[in-house]
């Protein structure tokens, strides 16, 4: 039995950790670096950033923070937002970042995800999805670009088939309906696409308890699930966490300071 990850998601919005619901109404709750080396001491599996407003804004990534936290984690280290070349992938990689989270720019160029499996090697490309709930599409979910503002045609499994086809090596699956509510994950969209696709998902969107996290983990079929608010805010430690579900029986790394 393989072990379950958890992810600590940090939102960065000029230079700042941010965090809304839903996509809306984002506030400033602290220095991205000190969060990410403190998430890093307390348990996460792994740590991912993502630059909630570079597509939007049509501007690349900020390095110098990238370099900052990559020298200071020893875990795995995703960044994601306004990639939109093979370039900027090996900048982001060259800067400390284990893995390149394509969005909006994998859908406006779905061949990027080739180009970077070819370069840097599928485990490098990650595939982030924001979707919300539309009963129009097959599954019931639309794929959204542009940090949530923008509808696409893609149903969210034929899209996610579809990046793991062109090569991604992994899939983030971020609800729109479920974002930053705390209230649970999208347990029907994380299972279909955890039962389309050969590699690990990562359940994104609505983690608010340790129970919220075991079912997701076990009925959403998800490999890893991904937090923010919930220890964002104090509400809830990782070791906490971890501890609850190993007592449940979830096989999660034991490490933490």
């Amino acid at each position: 039995m393989y072990q379950k990850r958890i992810v600590v998601c940090l939102d960065v919005k000029d230079g700042r950790t941010t965090k809304g619901v839903r996509f809306l109404e984002n506030k400033d709750i602290g220095d991205p670096v000190a969060m990410a080396e403190a998430y890093y001491h307390e348990g996460a599996d792994e740590i991912v950033f993502y630059d909630i407003t570079a597509s939007a804004e049509n501007r690349q990534l900020i390095l110098p923070i990238v370099e900052e936290t990559a020298r200071r984690i020893f875990i795995p280290f995703c960044v994601g937002g306004g990639i939109g070349s093979l370039e900027e992938m090996r900048r982001v990689i060259l800067a400390g970042a284990e893995k390149v989270s394509l969005n909006s720019q994998a859908v406006r160029n779905p061949q990027l995800i080739t180009q970077g499996a070819r370069a840097f090697g599928s485990q490098c490309v990650v595939l982030g999805m924001d979707a919300q709930r539309d009963p129009a599409m097959p599954s019931g979910y639309r794929v959204y670009i542009n940090g949530g503002r923008l509808p696409t045609d893609w149903d969210a499994v034929a899209w996610a088939a579809e990046a793991v086809r062109l090569g991604a090596g992994e899939v983030v699956v971020n609800s729109i309906d479920a974002d930053g509510t705390q209230a649970g994950y999208e347990l029907a969209l994380t299972r279909q696409i955890s039962q389309c696709v050969s590699v690990p998902v990562v359940a994104s969107g609505g983690g608010g308890t340790p129970d919220h996290l075991y079912t997701v983990l076990t009925e959403g079929l998800a490999d890893a699930a991904l937090i923010a608010s919930m220890v964002h805010f104090g509400h809830y430690s990782l070791r906490g966490i971890k501890e609850e579900l190993l007592e449940r029986g979830l096989e999660i790394r034991r490490t933490w300071d």
